[in-house]
């Protein structure tokens, strides 16, 4: 089944007829799909099956050949903006920057001019917020080290931190903990959880772990091909084949020892 859930609360991210093609290659084609805000979207199918080429449709990185995105009514920006955050797999935090650095940067590009650099009152109140954010993501004991200083985790810790600074309305994450060991995995899935709800923030969630994306989502998306051809495998794209509305995340069964439970507004 696809489209928008039964019962679901008017659309705050409304995707109709999507389609994208490279080259001669459909990747995704006919993909419709309303999101309530605040929902947490689990994302999985096959390897290749267009999952992540979608989230960079929603970030704005790539334009669609085809089909129509909407983000609370308005045509989505054709450029990644500070409403639309992501995290990779692979930590994207700046290898030249302090930890604190890197939680002040959101900030400094946003406020601070040509050489995306604050002063005064504003630095010192920046300062303030990226210091709160470490407090809440467990990184206040690290604020001078550098990410090669700082286990997978931690870094990951960090992605997150500095994607959610600017406040975004979606959170966009492609494998986020894929490459991290089962008990950080655990303990980043229950930060998620925790950050998601005390925010209200809209997530979509990329994932392999087909566990994880129901033990975490509010909602799952399968993305999958629904027409095959032996003789040319790449004649179509994919698609949603199955939308399914879960009960929720289970941040209760996910309840490892986490930083003190600070409410994640004060880094705002």
């Amino acid at each position: 089944m696809t489209g928008t859930a039964a019962g679901a609360a008017p659309a705050f991210v409304e995707v109709k007829r999507l389609a994208v093609t490279y080259g001669d290659a459909p990747i995704l084609e006919g993909v419709s799909v309303g999101v309530a805000e605040g929902a947490l979207v689990t994302i999985v199918g096959a390897s290749g099956c267009g999952k992540s080429t979608f989230l960079r449709i929603l970030l704005g990185q790539e334009r669609p050949t085809g089909g129509t995105v909407a983000i609370d009514g308005a045509p989505i920006a054709p450029e990644p903006d500070p409403n639309r955050g992501i995290v990779f797999q692979k930590s994207s935090v700046f290898p030249h920057l302090t930890v604190r650095g890197n939680l002040m940067l959101p900030f400094e590009i946003a406020g601070g001019g040509p050489l995306a650099r604050l002063f005064g009152a504003r630095r010192r109140a920046a300062r303030q917020k990226a210091d709160a954010m470490m407090e809440r993501i467990g990184l206040a004991h690290a604020a001078d080290r550098y990410p090669a200083q700082l286990s997978g985790g931690m870094q990951q810790r960090l992605a997150l931190g500095q994607a959610l600074l600017p406040r975004p309305k979606i959170l966009l994450l492609d494998e986020p903990f894929g490459a991290l060991d089962p008990g950080t995995r655990r303990e980043m899935q229950a930060l998620l959880v925790e950050l998601w709800r005390e925010t209200g923030m809209t997530v979509f969630m990329v994932t392999h772990d087909i566990q994880e994306a129901f033990d975490l989502g509010t909602r799952i998306l399968v993305f999958d091909k629904i027409r095959h051809d032996p003789q040319h495998p790449h004649a179509y794209g994919a698609t949603i084949t199955y939308d399914i509305p879960l009960k929720g995340p289970v941040a209760e069964a996910l309840r490892p020892a986490t930083p003190a439970n600070l409410n994640v507004k004060d880094a705002f």
